[in-house]
């Protein structure tokens, strides 16, 4: 491989840049309703952000969403779920209804019976920064825009607290629905998860079995790097215990289709938002939500490293005896002496496994000319100092890396309220402060407060990441669904990942604008496009003459 070898996106390839995003399902709790409809509590979380858009733009305050091109029910092992087979969960291809149980599909059950002054519950915005706000499970959902590096993968990630933060300070003061709490993290410590999910562009022709081979592993070990950690030990939480990972307790398969029961280690949705026959979206469900912008960091730098590795068949032939059982064992030990048992018979501990794939990125990052300070890609150095520094550290102590891996971090504050109190593992007071790390008030959030006193360490600054709750990225499509929806609010009916629907003025018919290659649509592409043509009919009839995108 040189320097000069590129992916099918057109990306340098070896290293850490490709396509990449995330999806956040926030905690959510009313204390003053306690027993509220956790659903239609989201549903206000989505239309008081509607609300305050429509106010600033002085228009409508986003898209909704354009469901052509959902294929929730593709199985990536080659064949498709029946619809009749399917859990009602994975029927992600249709419009959700609020209903007095929760949520369901359009065409379900009958929807909730509101107030005569109450609006329908709004369930989807694609929001002017390219990314998508939605009910989800009874949850807020933000999913970033495409982004093409894991630093603004990081900063389009926390714009999403950003914008749930400006909603629930919008409801505070409602008397209807407010206060609502969120909460970025993945467990109600009662048996509940929600996802935190990651998206990864890898192209089509690579074996999917390559891709179930060489993640696994990697994945078994990935939480000690960036798990957000948990008090309590099982799905319930009810074995006394602190743990690496939100997540690692809530998987009980291998592989699947499945994101809400019988969770798999490797995610089968062969749903690419993308040319189909070109790339291949790897939907990664096994991660924590993290408010340390490190762990944020290395979670998707060192997945684009690992994929890079498959990519160039450079990949560790390691595999990993009952890699569920694995994982959970893992997790369960934060200090870090647990091994696991290799197919080979040899047994590694998790930070073993981890140094092997570190070194195996390193030569090859190194061999593409990817990871030079100067003249490489600008961020695969970057990934490979902090995953070499981070592994060293906790290799050293876990508490040598507290001041950014995030379950490190914690573990350090809940262990100074154990000394100071006295307070046994099982004491439901560090439960409290397991939840209150991850709230999204930075006044009130434990890990906002350390990220604000210096206490983590920050990569991205406020100020950045404000503007990414506004504004798209420039190097994706996302900047031409965003800047679409910002500059011509009033005639973009719909929009997702690969489409950009727009109503135009004085005609019935919709005018849908695909976008399924994720590198065209960018500022630099399409930029001039918006500057030239002010009106939505002179940029349409531009558009459409020259698909831009």
């Amino acid at each position: 491989m040189s320097s000069t070898d590129h992916g099918p996106d057109g990306l340098p390839a070896g290293g850490a840049l490709r396509v990449m995003g995330s999806e956040t399902e926030y905690g959510i709790h009313a204390p003053s309703t306690p027993g509220a409809n956790a659903t239609y509590l989201s549903s206000q979380v989505i239309a008081s952000y509607a609300k305050l858009t429509r106010e600033r733009l002085h228009a409508s305050p986003g898209a909704g969403w354009d469901y052509t091109d959902e294929t929730p029910l593709r199985d990536a092992r080659g064949w498709s779920v029946r619809r009749t087979q399917a859990h009602p969960d994975l029927l992600t291809d249709m419009e959700p209804v609020l209903t007095a149980e929760g949520v369901a599909l359009a065409h379900g059950p009958a929807e909730l019976e509101l107030d005569g002054d109450q609006e329908p519950a709004l369930m989807n915005l694609v929001l002017g920064n390219g990314a998508r706000l939605y009910v989800d499970h009874a949850h807020p959902e933000y999913s970033s825009p495409e982004v093409t590096n894991p630093l603004d993968a990081v900063v389009w990630d926390a714009a999403g607290d950003v914008v749930v933060l400006t909603a629930v300070r919008a409801l505070a003061g409602d008397r209807e629905h407010g206060p609502i709490n969120l909460y970025k993290n993945n467990t109600d410590g009662k048996g509940a998860s929600y996802g935190s999910h990651e998206n990864y562009l890898v192209p089509r022709s690579v074996p999917f079995t390559d891709l179930v081979k060489g993640l696994t592993p990697f994945f078994v070990s990935r939480q000690l790097v960036c798990g957000a950690g948990r008090v309590g030990i099982g799905q319930d939480g009810r074995t006394p215990g602190y743990q690496i990972s939100q997540r690692a307790d809530f998987f009980e398969a291998e592989v699947g289709l499945e994101t809400t029961m019988r969770r798999p280690i490797i995610n089968t949705r062969d749903e690419p938002h993308a040319v189909a026959d070109k790339y291949r979206r790897l939907h990664v469900i096994v991660g924590d939500a993290n408010c340390s912008h490190v762990a944020n960091y290395l979670k998707f730098g060192t997945t684009a490293l690992v994929l890079s590795l498959i990519e160039a068949g450079a990949v560790p032939a390691i595999e990993v005896h009952e890699p569920v059982a694995a994982m959970h064992r893992l997790s369960h030990d934060p200090g870090l002496g647990e091994t696991v048992r290799l197919l080979d018979g040899r047994r590694l501990t998790g930070l073993e496994l981890q140094w092997v794939y570190f070194e195996a990125a390193a030569k090859l990052a190194a061999e593409a000319g990817v990871a030079a300070e100067h003249g490489g890609d600008g961020h695969t150095a970057t990934v490979l100092r902090l995953w070499e520094r981070a592994l060293t550290d906790l290799e050293s102590a876990p508490d040598a890396a507290a001041g950014y891996i995030e379950w490190a971090a914690k573990q350090r504050v809940l262990e100074g309220y154990r000394a100071r109190d006295g307070l046994a593992w099982n004491d439901a007071r560090l439960g409290l402060v397991d939840i209150q790390w991850s709230d999204v008030r930075p006044e009130r959030g434990l890990a906002y407060r350390l990220l604000n006193n210096g206490s983590l360490e920050r990569l991205v600054e406020d100020l950045d990441i404000a503007r990414a709750s506004i504004d798209p990225p420039v190097d994706t499509r996302a900047w031409f669904r965003g800047k679409s929806i910002q500059r011509f609010p009033a005639n973009v009916a719909s929009a997702s990942w690969d489409s950009v629907v727009f109503s135009p003025p004085g005609s019935y018919r919709l005018q849908r604008v695909p976008t399924r290659e994720p590198l065209r649509g960018t500022r630099a592409l399409t930029e001039a496009l918006f500057e030239e043509h002010p009106s939505i009919e002179g940029f349409l009839e531009a558009l459409l003459g020259e698909r831009h995108t």
